[in-house]
């Protein structure tokens, strides 16, 4: 197969552009309307489409006038249904063919999460939002439901007023009018001009309101967070002219960011002009605005290039990562950058410890052959991925001889998507002159061995040294030591680095409950606003069997929806005995308001 998780073949005809008219039913919990999809035919004697689908009920599928006959085939599990439509006549190479299909969601569309005015900020309207990546757009609208194929996208989407509707692409205008009974409504029309594979395509629903955050930036949310969310992210221009200064011009027009509500799976998403955001990012001291350069470096990296298939997945996260700290260096220091590539190490240890080191989902290029591509989903791709990039830069003489490469890739594929086998070419066609320092890397050992890299690139330890060396100190007290510790020795810390003292403390044995006890009269870390720091604790309390942690573990899992937090914290609580019953019964009880893909994967991590 083209691409082992979609049904279709875009050797035989692409779709090159995607015209949508929607209604937004809030009643019903489903889309419903026209897609128009425009193929480019690319072979002679085309007399067949076949299209990727989930849950979908397709009512008319024509050409012109034509009505077509079409086949909705067995669904897998996984990947849905074919949607198999029979052509009139062959279509020959370079023919016009465009597509009618009339249809619905299902009320249990997987890209769509429904809210209800309760679970909303301002608990007076509901609200609906989409997560397409990595293959729920077919369950959304019939498509090619593959990062392969790139089309561009108008939209016109219809919802009940006053609410507001955004998508992935630029606002054209909005009206209100009347629905056929009677009712008021806004229509929003929208723009996609670049090319986008169906995974960004993006939809966003409520009573929203917005702020000017830069010359090209809004930030959007309800009302609820709107300020707090205003100066929270009040650099992201800054960050955006680092970008361009790396890897060239922002080509997407607008850049905006949405703040989600929490059930959000997670920490963003780089949906072009309009970037989700978690509300977990909202730490009040701009401290994890490291995650807004990570979705602003997908504009060019994952969205402008993008992997072939998901199997590829490393070159969209491994390339962002990559960029995302080269842009913080630019704001912050290059010590920084070096700071947050020795964090990464633990969280890509934490993903092979929790897979297992023969894991096939620890290679860097995996296989995915009837495998849900949210099954392999860690930060592997995003870890081991920058490891190497940063272990080639070093390499090859350093960042003045290596981001010309970046800079490089990103202008001859843009637009395009492309596979390892492509990067790795380009990469000897731009170091012609270093072929032999490239033939000494053992890309077998780094595209397809499991668990950790053998070749981890030596990191500045200038902000770590510290960390290291109290993590160190606790981990080896005894009782009688615990007087020795004074309150201070935190504050000079900055965020990243007590996220980073008490990361590493989880990769050592479990602390006491004695310790867990003396460290929180000492540093009050359950009192942090700082959702990364508050993980991080709860699960050094969990790992030390300490019961006081247990309620407050469940508070958060129920508080917000993100993976990076949920899973972890589901897990610790599911194999403790003493909170393993509490934790079935707190995700029963919650899993109907949860995202989907949340609630499916925890269902697995607790297993049951």
């Amino acid at each position: 197969k083209y691409d082992p998780t979609s049904f279709c073949d875009p050797t035989a005809a692409k779709i090159q552009h995607i015209n949508i008219d929607w209604t937004v039913d809030f009643e019903k919990k489903i889309v419903y309307g026209t897609v128009e999809l425009s193929f480019n035919v690319l072979q002679d004697g085309v007399s067949s489409i076949t299209l990727d689908s989930k849950d979908l009920t397709i009512k008319k599928v024509s050409y012109g006038e034509t009505v077509l006959i079409h086949n909705l085939g067995d669904k897998h599990k996984v990947f849905g249904s074919p949607l198999e439509i029979t052509l009139s006549a062959p279509f020959n190479k370079g023919d016009d063919l465009v597509i009618a299909i009339e249809y619905e969601t299902s009320s249990n569309a997987s890209a769509l999460q429904w809210l209800d005015a309760q679970q909303t900020a301002g608990k007076k309207h509901p609200y609906m939002f989409s997560q397409c990546q990595a293959i729920h757009a077919r369950s959304l609208l019939p498509c090619q439901d593959s990062p392969s194929v790139k089309a561009t996208y108008t939209s016109k989407v219809t919802v009940e007023a006053p609410l507001v509707a955004l998508m992935s692409a630029i606002q054209c205008w909005e009206k209100t009018g009347k629905s056929d009974k009677g009712e008021m409504v806004k229509t929003y029309k929208f723009d996609q001009k670049v090319p986008t594979p169906s995974y960004l395509i993006a939809i966003v629903v409520g009573l929203l309101e917005s702020r000017d955050i830069g010359p090209r930036s809004k930030v959007w949310s309800e009302k609820e967070f709107i300020e707090r969310a205003k100066d929270e992210f009040a650099e992201t221009e800054k960050m955006l002219a680092a970008g361009e200064e790396l890897v060239g011009p922002y080509v997407w027009g607008q850049y905006d960011l949405l703040v989600l509500p929490p059930s959000f799976p997670y920490g963003g998403m780089e949906n072009p002009c309009l970037t989700f955001v978690t509300p977990t990012l909202l730490a009040g001291d701009r401290s994890l605005a490291n995650v807004i350069a990570h979705e602003i470096a997908h504009s060019w990296t994952g969205n402008l290039v993008t992997n072939h298939t998901w199997e590829d997945f490393w070159l969209n996260e491994g390339h962002t990562v990559f960029l995302e700290r080269k842009i913080m260096s630019k704001l912050q220091g290059e010590k920084t950058r070096h700071f947050q590539a020795q964090m990464g190490l633990s969280s890509l240890r934490y993903s092979i410890d929790t897979f297992g080191e023969d894991s096939p989902y620890t290679k860097l290029v995996i296989k995915l052959e009837d495998v849900d591509p949210d099954d392999s989903f860690s930060s592997v791709p995003y870890e081991k991925g920058h490891t190497l990039l940063f272990f080639l830069e070093e390499l090859l003489g350093g960042p003045s001889v290596f981001e010309p490469f970046l800079l490089s890739y990103i202008n001859k594929f843009k637009y395009q998507s492309v596979s390892t086998a492509q990067w790795k070419d380009h990469l000897y066609e731009f170091f012609v002159d270093k072929k032999s320092v490239l033939d000494t890397v053992d890309w077998n050992d780094w595209f397809n061995s499991p668990g950790m890299p053998k070749n981890i690139p030596k990191y500045d330890q200038t902000l770590s040294k510290e960390c290291t060396a109290l993590a160190d100190k606790w981990a080896k007290a005894s009782p009688e030591d615990f007087s020795k510790f004074k309150a201070k020795e935190l504050d000079h810390f900055n965020s990243w680095q007590k996220m980073e003292f008490l990361g590493q403390l989880l990769l050592k044995d479990p602390l006491t409950k004695e310790k867990i006890s003396a460290m929180e009269k000492l540093y009050g870390f359950s009192d942090s606003g700082n959702s990364e720091i508050k993980f991080r604790w709860l699960r050094l309390g969990l790992r030390a069997k300490a019961t006081s942690m247990i309620k407050p573990a469940l508070d958060m899992v129920v508080e917000q929806g993100r993976l990076k937090f949920t899973r972890p914290l589901y897990r610790d609580l599911g194999t403790w005995e003493e909170s393993r019953n509490q934790a079935i019964e707190c995700f029963m009880k919650h899993k109907p308001c949860m995202h989907s893909t949340t609630a499916g994967l925890i269902k697995k991590d607790l297993k049951i």
